[in-house]
């Protein structure tokens, strides 16, 4: 009777911790992934965009799609050609956001061709995109213009999907990826442009930078940028700068990869900040949004 009590009790210990775990937040889901900083900017900013990724040889060593957004914002797809695609922007998440990306893409990938998987809260334990990704794949971000990389033979007869997408396609703000640099984007808003640079080196390094750049009236890109503030995504920060309506990506190539190499040296000095920096950085941090 004893040993059976233990027993029970050390059973419920360990679902409750299998539990605890599974719903535990992840700050930064997708740290460790090479191309974590552009594949939260497909999830958070840019509206239409592709990047190939590969799996191990583990989970099929199959080429996914991942995509920033999927019909009906699915989590998954696997399209009636084979094909099979990840979406990103999705109306629900669970506490770990890289999970709920690799369970889409595996269930979609065990399913019949023609099969979609909705987003959930409740994924379930198991593997996350670390664990199912060759990491050694590359990852070059396509952004596009339109949805077409859906390819729904559904919108050539039927007039009400045509013209849903007709509508999604002209929601798209215009955007970019800048060259230069990794993991910045361009982007025209609303009568307003934009630059928006995702950085992984941690919000406060990257807060510090910006402001002895500041501090030396360098924190503009390189001059045609006026530093807006930063917003928090999924464990790292995106500063953003707004730029005189009309300036092309081009334009900014030169100057932010010159930006680029300044913001490195801040980066990697050790010298305290001075009296006008400080003041800087807090003015920096007091404008700072979360948006996951």
């Amino acid at each position: 009777m004893g040993k059976k009590s233990k027993r029970s009790k050390e059973d419920l210990i360990a679902k409750r911790l299998a539990r605890a775990e599974a719903t535990a937040f992840v700050a930064r889901p997708f740290e460790g992934l090479p191309f974590e900083a552009d594949l939260i900017c497909l999830r958070e900013l840019v509206p239409a965009a592709t990047a190939e990724v590969k799996l191990t040889e583990e989970y099929g060593g199959r080429t996914v799609t991942i995509a920033s957004l999927l019909p009906a914002a699915w989590q998954a797809w696997h399209r009636e050609d084979g094909a099979l695609l990840g979406g990103l922007q999705v109306p629900v998440s669970s506490t770990d956001a890289s999970r709920d990306v690799a369970y889409g893409i595996l269930a979609a990938a065990e399913a019949e061709p023609g099969t979609t998987v909705e987003a959930t809260t409740e994924p379930g334990r198991g593997p996350r995109l670390q664990d199912i990704l060759d990491l050694d794949h590359p990852f070059d971000v396509r952004v596009l213009e339109t949805f077409d990389y859906w390819q729904l033979p559904e919108a050539e007869t039927d007039s009400d999907i045509a013209a849903a997408i007709e509508q999604a396609n002209d929601s798209i703000s215009p955007t970019e990826k800048i060259a230069s640099v990794d993991s910045a984007y361009w982007t025209e808003m609303s009568g307003r442009t934009y630059v928006r640079w995702a950085r992984t080196e941690g919000e406060d390094a990257v807060v510090t930078a910006l402001a002895r750049l500041a501090a030396e009236n360098g924190n503009n890109l390189g001059g045609p940028g006026t530093f807006l503030g930063y917003f928090r995504a999924h464990g790292i920060i995106v500063p953003v700068w707004e730029l005189e309506f009309g300036t092309r990506a081009d334009d900014v190539e030169e100057p932010i990869s010159e930006f680029g190499r300044r913001l490195d040296a801040a980066l990697t000095t050790a010298e305290p900040l001075s009296t006008d920096a400080r003041r800087l950085r807090s003015g920096i941090v007091s404008r700072q949004l979360t948006i996951h």
